[in-house]
């Protein structure tokens, strides 16, 4: 089969493609041919290892999966023996950042794991964006125990995560205040934010609200620079470990003081939640912002771009016809 691989770390040049063996699935899996993946953040930080502490999960001096794409959407066109809760033809979508794979025309997927049918009448370049940035937003906005009423902040709206955090918040009742960029002033009022500041000509930081959750979904903004802005119970995340890793540290320390707090919660993926998600994009509440879509030929072009921190949203991969 064909594939996206690299055997190295590095930068978006040192992924190739090639043809490489089929997986071989195990009775409690399916085969899935991959019809869209994307490229995001989680596969940028795997195959370039930036952060080192990563290669403690991808392997210390190379890589141990070389073929990335940790969202995909397909078809299932094998079952494994003990496989009872997909049928071959179903037409697929999850997620995956222990295995990876879906940057492949197949991938082998546990039917047990953070896999779910696609919504109907939804296509798989939309199926396939479904996945990483709500998982990472759910994740986040689930440990900060947001409830109907509470007033949040999503810094970088305009992103995978932040476009997925500002629609989620809104589905627990939050009150949502997005942080964008003039361009995108209008795709955040439009994923449903209450109110939008534009960082480009407001400092967000003179809003009079105060916050029961500051979730920075591009890492740009510290927890010093945020906490006069929080409540006296209020919860700051980053996606990223900032200075010197100052929000490891944090998430250690601050909850032993009963007041403001750094959480740094370890996402995850469950079952329950892709099937959340789903649910949600059957309902209107969910949409996918998707940026530009790439052939996977074009992939190493895709990081390139991925990597310039400008997409809006998701960039997607189209595998095959």
């Amino acid at each position: 089969m064909k594939a996206a691989a690299h055997t190295i770390y590095g930068p978006p040049e040192v992924t190739s493609i090639r043809e490489v063996a089929k997986p071989i699935i195990r009775p409690d899996e399916i085969l899935i041919r991959v019809r869209a993946t994307t490229v995001n953040r989680t596969d940028c930080g795997f195959r370039s290892a930036q952060y080192f502490v990563s290669r403690f999960f991808s392997g210390l001096f190379r890589p141990k999966n070389g073929i990335l794409g940790c969202e995909f959407a397909g078809e299932v066109v094998e079952i494994g023996d003990a496989v009872a809760d997909f049928r071959v033809g179903d037409r697929v979508f999850g997620y995956d950042d222990n295995a990876f794979g879906g940057h492949a025309e197949f991938k082998a997927m546990t039917a047990k794991g953070a896999i779910a049918i696609i919504p109907d009448e939804m296509d798989y370049m939309v199926a396939a964006a479904l996945t990483e940035g709500s998982h990472y937003a759910l994740c986040n906005i689930r440990s900060a125990k947001i409830k109907a009423g509470d007033i949040a902040m999503a810094y970088g709206a305009s992103g995978a995560i932040g476009s997925a955090a500002v629609q989620l918040l809104k589905y627990f009742g939050a009150y949502v205040v997005a942080v964008v960029g003039t361009q995108h002033v209008e795709l955040a009022r439009s994923l449903g934010a209450d109110e939008v500041i534009d960082y480009m000509t407001q400092d967000f930081r003179e809003t009079p609200h105060r916050f029961d959750f500051i979730f920075d979904a591009v890492g740009k903004r510290s927890f010093g620079q945020c906490r006069p802005l929080l409540k006296p119970r209020g919860v700051y995340i980053s996606t990223e470990l900032g200075k010197r890793s100052e929000n490891i540290f944090l998430a250690l320390t601050t909850p032993l003081w009963k007041g403001k707090r750094v959480l740094f919660p370890l996402p995850v993926a469950r079952k329950e939640d892709i099937n959340l998600i789903k649910e949600l994009a059957e309902t209107g509440q969910f949409r996918p912002v998707i940026d530009r879509e790439y052939p996977l030929e074009d992939i190493v072009e895709a990081y390139r771009y991925v990597e310039t921190g400008q997409k809006v949203g998701n960039v997607v991969i189209r595998i095959g016809e």
